[in-house]
């Protein structure tokens, strides 16, 4: 039987572009065998045609305009790589589907601040719109959610889902190395976005953590339903203390739905040294999937580079080849309901790091206003100091956030704080 043709046009020729053509170009005739299809590339765009890439596009045509690549006739699959959740990418990607085509795109702040909007407009035009490498690289975890575990209702994800974040952590522990020095590593190896607050503020793992929950509980993606916080303020105590006590830190993203609404949170939490979390090393990703019928599963891999990364996407283009043609969010967009936010109810242990000012009776202050908020002391450090504040460690048995939360809120009355407390749960994984 004689193959069938798929053509692309591929909109971005940064790293994760490059690798797709690398990719399509050595293994065409492994992936004719698994697909049936020719995959030839009909035109590409990008901001600088002139720029030496590495690769040859001369038997590629040319678009200056994505948007009129997205256009283009010979074109059945646009192939957005270009990045950022507006602008040139959304409306490439809005004129494809307009115009008849599938898109495969690895645009996590696109999906995660207009994927129902896309999502309604793709299914509308019987289009589908793929992205697998939008979510921890190379680690096939929206497939896994949409195909694999479509038996199950799942219960929690959870995952470290930036490795650029798990890279300053891991490396903070192994060198003792503070986190300004790796900041300034992670920006000399390229690992940083152009806007570095991206990943170490949280947002790019959140940007991700929104889309898993739009597929694992039938909701529309709600992104600004998500608590964030980064890494910016985990200090090398923070990473020794933690060690001590059998734990490391890492960037969590967990989402769960419950009585309240659907929980979002992307925040560093401690996490038991020995568990599959607490392992993980560098760059590396992580996604826990909790399902009523598979218990959990564990997903563990790289999460970009530009090998992974376009593994992933080649991977969508294969499947719409095979013609497996999927809702975009694991069922159709009209039915997925609005979330309501809601913040973590489950009681858990908590890590509070403060500066007290050094007075008598400050540390009592303290202790006596987690108890009148019903917050127990685990256990409490207070280490020596050099300075005129004095630097105190408390863990808490289980708690309520709301009722940490309004301990927190009388301490700041006290008068004996000498700056903001750190507060990371301790999650049990």
């Amino acid at each position: 039987m004689p193959s069938q043709s798929l053509r692309l046009g591929i909109a971005g020729l940064g790293t994760v572009g490059v690798g797709v053509l690398r990719i399509l170009r050595k293994q065409a005739v492994l992936l004719e065998k698994r697909t049936g299809s020719t995959l030839t590339i009909s035109a590409v765009s990008a901001r600088d045609r002139s720029k030496d890439r590495g690769v040859s596009l001369s038997d590629c045509g040319w678009e200056d305009d994505p948007v009129a690549l997205a256009k283009r006739e010979d074109v059945d699959v646009f192939v957005e790589l270009m990045g950022g959740a507006d602008g040139a990418a959304k409306a490439a990607v809005e004129a494809a589907l307009n115009a008849g085509k599938d898109v495969v795109t690895a645009n996590k702040a696109m999906l995660a601040l207009h994927g129902q909007a896309l999502a309604e407009r793709a299914e509308a035009a019987g289009r589908v719109l793929r992205y697998e490498a939008a979510v921890a690289g190379g680690i096939p975890v929206i497939k896994a959610l949409t195909e694999g575990l479509a038996g199950n209702e799942i219960t929690r994800v959870l995952g470290v889902m930036n490795g650029t974040c798990n890279y300053i952590l891991t490396r903070m522990e192994e060198t003792g190395q503070g986190y300004n020095a790796l900041f300034d590593e992670c920006a000399r190896l390229g690992y940083l976005e152009a806007d570095p607050t991206l990943d170490v503020g949280g947002i790019d793992a959140a940007h991700k953590l929104a889309i898993l929950s739009s597929i694992a509980f039938g909701t529309q993606v709600d992104f600004d339903g998500i608590e964030i916080e980064g890494i910016e303020r985990v200090t090398l105590d923070d990473i020794r203390h933690a060690a001590d006590m059998g734990y490391r830190i890492k960037l969590l993203g967990v989402a769960q739905q419950t009585g309240r609404g659907l929980e979002q949170r992307m925040m560093p939490c401690l996490v038991p040294a020995a568990s599959p979390l607490g392992v993980l090393q560098g760059g590396t990703n992580m996604v826990v999937l909790e399902g009523d019928a598979v218990e959990q599963i564990v997903l563990r891999g790289p999460g970009a580079g530009e090998g992974p990364t376009a593994s992933a996407v080649l991977g969508d283009i294969c499947d719409i080849a095979r013609s497996i043609r999927l809702p975009v969010f694991g069922q159709p967009a009209s039915g997925l309901k609005q979330s309501k936010p809601a913040r973590a109810i489950l009681p858990a242990p908590y890590y509070l790091r403060m500066a007290l000012v050094d007075k008598p009776g400050a540390l009592a202050k303290i202790a006596s206003v987690l108890g009148e908020a019903g917050v127990s002391i685990d256990r409490m450090r207070q280490y020596g100091h050099a300075d005129e504040t004095a630097p105190v460690l408390i863990v808490t048995h289980k708690c309520t956030r709301e009722a940490l939360d309004a301990a927190l809120s009388a301490m700041s009355g006290t008068g004996v704080l000498a700056s903001d407390p750190v507060v990371l749960r301790i999650e049990a994984v």
